[in-house]
């Protein structure tokens, strides 16, 4: 745990008691502030309760008493209008943090003045595939022999890892949520991925968005910037950031196109990836044989990884071996099962268009299953993709309007994971891909991403047991 500093004897406001909220209680404890937690769940307030946190319901709360609000990243603070607490906060006074800002300012103590290499942070924003790229560079830094832990929006809450040690380093998944309200954003390594539309009802539209991820740069000065620059907002950034064309802390990255210029770039075209600096290639890999990174978008994510690992100063070899041994994540391109020629992939996070034609230009010849709760649009974006596609097999609530939306392309109305994959199975031929990209949320089946991943997971495991 990660004791937040400067609150010793002052009284702190929590609202949201998930993982993180939780976690953020006892590192305001550990750090000698009177805490005050709420959730607007009676399920999670009983969870928190019974690890001893002390309960109080805001609405009873005097704000003049209360020296800050520290509030969870799903819970809107601005658009499409704060939650009462917080806009009962904000009126009073009090400032709104979350766990991030927490994290940042209380990194550093007494004791990482001591140390021959002080802890580094690598903070990983983007719309797709911030998730495998935080994940890759977690793995090749472990596998380079550095102790480094992982947290943020995926595994631990970010206070309840250990202090990082001499030379450790702390690599951050960070949502737009976290970035938008963090106090304090000072990583070391700052990484865009890429940027499409997504949560713009939450930013207010766009642009909202983009300030969002933006702040983790403007406002956090990183030493080494990452940046994605196959969307104008990532070459805009790029832009910002670098001082003249050769500026070696910009380093971009793109998937598809090759980078020119005299500064540091790293791009992937046709399965290879290549790193050039001042004009001149210095490294380059095959990515085509790495079965953890399958697709363009893959080796995008696989472009930003090597990026920040050679910001660390890794040699190239070293980050190419990791590169061989990543297993890649579950839900993100994830290899279920192989038979009969038959591969069957789980990509239950493309949860928008973008990823799904992502995960789509991925393969060959795809049986896709696809549905769920659609977003604006459903997935009348995906036309210019569909030209893998064997035939779709569509389930949930958006499964008519996805199906009116595919025009010529075969289709069936499965409805349920069972029944899409029973029937795509039955149909697939050898050296076809059953592929899992819904392109749409999962909370009309099902309460999260990672649970109608699971479910199709026990769907192709029931169907190989049954042949």
């Amino acid at each position: 745990m990660i004791p937040v500093q400067g609150v010793e004897g002052r009284r702190v406001a929590v609202l949201g008691l998930g993982r993180s909220g939780r976690a953020t209680c006892a590192a305001l404890a550990a750090g000698g502030a009177e805490v005050l937690a709420w959730d607007d769940s009676a399920e999670r307030r009983a969870e928190a309760a019974a690890d001893g946190v002390a309960l109080h319901d805001p609405a009873r709360a005097t704000w003049a008493e209360v020296a800050m609000l520290v509030t969870s990243p799903g819970i809107p603070h601005l658009y499409p209008a704060p939650h009462p607490v917080i806009a009962a906060a904000q009126a009073a006074g009090v400032p709104v943090d979350n766990d991030i800002g927490l994290f940042f300012r209380s990194l550093a103590t007494e004791q990482t003045a001591t140390f021959d290499s002080p802890p580094r942070v690598i903070a990983v924003t983007g719309s797709n595939g911030k998730s495998t790229t935080t994940a890759l560079i977690q793995h090749i830094l472990t596998e380079s022999g550095l102790v480094c832990q992982m947290a943020g929006n995926i595994g631990r809450g970010v206070l309840s890892i250990d202090p990082p040690g001499d030379g450790g380093v702390v690599v951050l998944e960070l949502s737009s949520y976290q970035t938008e309200l963090a106090r304090a954003l000072t990583p070391d390594i700052a990484v865009f991925t890429n940027l499409t539309p997504d949560h713009l009802d939450r930013h207010g539209g766009t642009g909202g968005y983009f300030a969002a991820k933006r702040r983790l740069f403007a406002e956090g000065g990183p030493d080494r910037a990452v940046i994605g620059v196959d969307e104008p907002e990532g070459r805009f950034l790029a832009g910002q950031l670098a001082e003249a064309p050769e500026d070696l802390r910009v380093i971009r990255v793109s998937s598809g196109q090759k980078l020119v210029g005299p500064g540091w770039n790293v791009f992937a075209r046709k399965g290879h990836l290549a790193e050039y600096r001042r004009g001149r290639q210095v490294a380059s890999v095959d990515l085509r044989p790495m079965a953890g990174l399958p697709g363009a978008h893959n080796h995008q994510n696989a472009c930003a990884a090597w990026a920040a690992a050679r910001a660390l100063g890794l040699a190239p070899r070293t980050i190419t071996g990791a590169l061989e041994t990543f297993a890649g994540l579950p839900h993100r391109s994830q290899l279920v099962a192989e038979a009969g020629g038959v591969r069957f992939i789980n990509d239950s996070k493309a949860t928008n268009v973008d990823a799904a034609a992502r995960a789509l230009q991925a393969f060959g010849r795809v049986r896709w299953i696809a549905g769920g709760l659609g977003k604006d649009g459903g997935i009348a974006a995906l036309a210019p993709h569909l030209g893998s596609v064997v035939k779709a097999y569509l389930i949930g609530h958006s499964a008519r309007e996805f199906a009116l939306q595919l025009g010529a392309t075969p289709h069936v109305l499965s409805e349920t994971i069972d029944a899409a994959v029973a029937q795509a199975a039955s149909e697939a031929e050898p050296g076809d891909v059953v592929l899992l990209a819904p392109a749409a949320a999962s909370f009309d089946q099902f309460p999260d991403f990672e649970k109608r991943g699971e479910a199709f997971v026990a769907a192709v495991n029931a169907w190989l047991a049954a042949r």
